[in-house]
């Protein structure tokens, strides 16, 4: 029993003859006719009382009607989703982003996405890189925003852009008007910043270690705007990636000497092939990506 057989059935009953049938889907009346035939064999059932040219449904043709017309209406409805999605019409994206970046960077760019395509969804995480690391792998995000350099195996990515770490001091700060400042110099200070598990945090750590000296950390926090006023008020120094400081003429960004870059790349699962709607948001990302 297949859809074809099933539409000539409903045709045929719709019609109240083979040939009226045969002539409203624009199709010979025979092909029809061995179609019924042939149902009614594989069913062991009769479907139509044939009276001259009429034809009339029996009781088990009812039934089966029934249930041609669910499954055609089914099949109609999976044929126009899927059109929709091949239009990106429909469908959701998800995509885990850094803290920061989540604030400073991709609000226009997602803004700009959604305009594109006003029908997707877009659900958006928030994490530190660990904490949007482990989603990536255990698959309850398609995307995320990484440092490529810390890519596992089981992902893949495509660079999407270069940022500068800075020195961030306040107005206040002996240092503030520093053209460049030594990793020596910075780990002398008072410092507020993320919590472990911030790609931040661990590369700081990781560059403290390779001077042999302690990190003296007074604040931790996960909240950007408490870390800048921590800066603003002179308790403390951090560190930002270059955009965080737009707008922010209290708080003075002063590069590293050799000076500190982070390479970030949109990435997804190896092997996995992403959904039309989430390449979509990968290939906008790129699209839009620092040259």
């Amino acid at each position: 029993m297949d859809l074809k057989q099933l539409t000539y059935l409903l045709a045929v009953r719709d019609a109240g003859s083979f040939t009226k049938a045969a002539n409203g889907l624009h199709v010979a009346q025979p092909a029809i006719s061995m179609a019924i035939a042939k149902l009614e064999l594989q069913l062991e059932l009769r479907l139509f009382d044939r009276q001259d040219r009429n034809v009339r449904l029996t009781p088990e043709g009812e039934v089966l009607c029934r249930h041609a017309e669910r499954l055609l209406l089914q099949m109609h409805q999976a044929e126009a989703e899927m059109a929709e999605l091949k239009g990106l019409e429909r469908g959701e994206v998800r995509i885990g982003i850094p803290y920061m970046m989540g604030s400073y960077y991709f609000p226009p760019i997602l803004m700009a996405f959604k305009h594109r395509y006003p029908g997707l969804k877009i659900r958006v995480e928030e994490a530190g890189t660990r904490e949007l690391l482990s989603r990536m792998v255990d698959g309850s995000l398609d995307l995320a925003i990484l440092i490529t350099s810390d890519l596992p195996p089981a992902l893949e990515g495509a660079q999407l852009l270069r940022e500068e770490m800075l020195m961030v001091v306040g107005e206040e700060h002996p240092l503030r008007q520093a053209r460049s400042v030594s990793l020596s110099e910075f780990f002398s200070q008072e410092l507020a910043m993320f919590r472990r598990g911030f790609y931040h945090r661990e590369h700081m750590e990781a560059l403290a270690q390779g001077l042999g000296c302690e990190p003296d950390i007074a604040f931790e926090s996960n909240l950007i705007p408490l870390l800048k006023a921590v800066v603003k008020q002179g308790f403390a120094v951090t560190t930002f990636l270059r955009m965080a400081l737009e707008e922010e003429p209290a708080l003075t960004g002063i590069p590293f000497t050799p000076p500190i870059f982070l390479d970030l790349c949109v990435a997804w699962r190896r092997g996995d092939p992403l959904s039309m709607a989430n390449r979509a948001l990968r290939d906008f990302l790129l699209a839009q990506a620092q040259p």
